[in-house]
């Protein structure tokens, strides 16, 4: 029995494969190697492989989170990055399978055996590989195209909220700029320009004159800065309060929230400049108190049960961007996946198995399943490549990722890199997204910009960062 026991302290044998041997040694004390050994052979054969679709910071996070899974033996990442090709153990890449090309999505899942494959990006999502899958049976965390229009269309988005009561901001959806003219300037209130269709997040802006507001559809709708995404235009008021993100796990019937996150759009501090994808994170946020955490929840659950009732059944995870308003929680936007750079900072705080979680979101058993959370704070602080989201260049090496990835409390996810020559290169706009996690927040923001300040860009530009990630908060 103690030779079994410094056995497992010495092999560092997960905490439940330890109690099941210490069950087993109880039985047979005078074989102890041959019971461990048994049941390890038999740990390995149950144990799964799954896929994660995407190259981002946000792919990453899951696939590190995936990979503390005691069921998961390998996490395969299409395509991948730079980080991802190296960060864990069990973790690799399929770089050559792009996160557009379906069919060769479903082929490598098949080749591979996979359990189940998590989708990052929303482009995959409204094509859809989910529906491509299930006519394999491959279980998929992501909805399906039905039900992934909620994000592939903002103007059939809103005509849903309208139809079902859910809470959002007055708006009105052009095709003809002319005629989106000739509303702002009826109105007597601010508004937001939206592009309709996908935009890599950067598809809102936010005027602050009629003049600017007008110059906004112009962009969006004659000049098509944002390609076809812009050929239907949504020009919604302009709603008032802190904006929060609020992310759930969904099985079709149940949504269960996570803590609420802020993201930070504006390229530059003080929230100014062009919007981008997002600069920075944090969780949990002050402003979403328990009651507004209820509500929150409420109106997910809601959106739940209304896309089941049109048919829509809505499976992975639903991102609320949310507006809280003085007279409550406003709808913004649903976004169909795991935000970027959200996940950055909610999924270092879960203390359950997440591929338990997919795995049971995929199955319609959310309802009994134990989500746990850690008390602590995260924050997330984006290096991107100067001149970005506008023009930037790519192929700097990236020197001091192994000191701050040594430092305590801190992750580094990996979004635009690759492997070139030996080093980690800059391969995107947004290169890094630096996580430290704490006790507080305040802990938590300075252990991120502690390891962003080891971390160098090998150009004459350098890294461009933002100073005040959770400032608002401390505010």
């Amino acid at each position: 029995m103690a030779d079994g026991a410094a056995y497992l302290e010495a092999h560092k044998v997960p905490d439940a494969i330890t109690a099941a041997v210490t069950k087993v040694l109880k039985t047979r004390p005078a074989d102890p190697i041959t019971a461990i050994g048994e049941l390890l052979i038999k740990r390995q054969k149950s144990m799964v492989t799954v896929m994660v679709v995407g190259s981002g910071g946000r792919e990453m996070a899951q696939s590190l989170k995936l990979a503390q899974s005691d069921v998961v033996d390998k996490v395969l990442v299409a395509p991948g990055n730079g980080g991802t090709s190296s960060c864990h153990p069990k973790i690799s890449n399929l770089a050559d399978v792009k996160d557009s090309d379906i069919p060769g999505l479903v082929a490598a899942a098949k080749q591979h055996g996979v359990a189940l494959v998590a989708i990052g990006p929303e482009g995959p999502l409204v094509a859809g590989i989910a529906d491509a899958l299930a006519a394999e049976n491959i279980p998929c965390f992501g909805p399906t195209k039905m039900a992934a229009e909620l994000e592939n269309s903002k103007a059939w988005m809103k005509e849903f909220f309208t139809r079902h009561g859910l809470p959002t901001a007055r708006h009105v959806t052009f095709t003809e700029f002319a005629a989106a003219k000739a509303h702002v300037e009826s109105i007597d209130y601010p508004v937001v320009v939206k592009c309709s269709g996908l935009a890599g997040g950067k598809g809102v802006l936010m005027p602050t004159t009629k003049e600017e507001t007008i110059d906004a559809l112009k962009q969006v709708m004659v000049d098509k800065v944002f390609g076809s995404a812009g050929d239907q235009c949504v020009v919604e008021e302009c709603l008032y309060g802190p904006e929060c993100s609020v992310l759930a796990f969904c099985d079709g019937t149940t949504a269960v929230c996570m803590p609420g996150a802020q993201d930070h759009k504006r390229a530059l501090d003080g929230d100014q400049g062009l919007n981008t994808g997002g600069m920075g994170a944090y969780a949990r946020c002050p402003c979403l108190t328990k009651e507004l955490e209820e509500e929150a929840a409420a109106i997910i659950q809601r959106t739940v049960t209304a896309l089941a009732s049109e048919g829509r059944k809505y499976v992975g995870v639903l991102f609320a961007g949310l507006m809280l308003t003085k007279d409550g929680p406003k709808l913004l936007e649903y976004n169909c996946r795991m935000g970027d750079p959200e996940t950055q900072v909610v999924l270092p705080l879960l203390d359950s198995d997440l591929y338990l979680i997919m795995k049971a979101c995929t199955e319609g058993d959310l309802a009994s399943t134990e989500i746990k959370w850690s008390s602590q704070s995260a924050a997330t602080v984006v290096m991107a490549a100067a001149g970005y989201p506008g023009t930037y260049a790519k192929g700097a090496p990236i020197l001091g990722l192994e000191v701050a990835g040594a430092m305590e409390g801190v992750t580094v996810y990996h979004a635009g890199t690759k492997v070139a020559g030996g080093d980690i290169v800059c391969n995107g706009g947004r290169v890094l997204a630096v996580t430290g996690v704490g006790a507080n927040l305040k802990d938590a923001v300075g252990k991120a910009y502690a390891a962003v300040h080891a971390i160098k860009f090998d150009c004459k530009e350098g890294a461009m960062f933002r100073t005040d990630i959770a400032a608002k908060a401390f505010a």
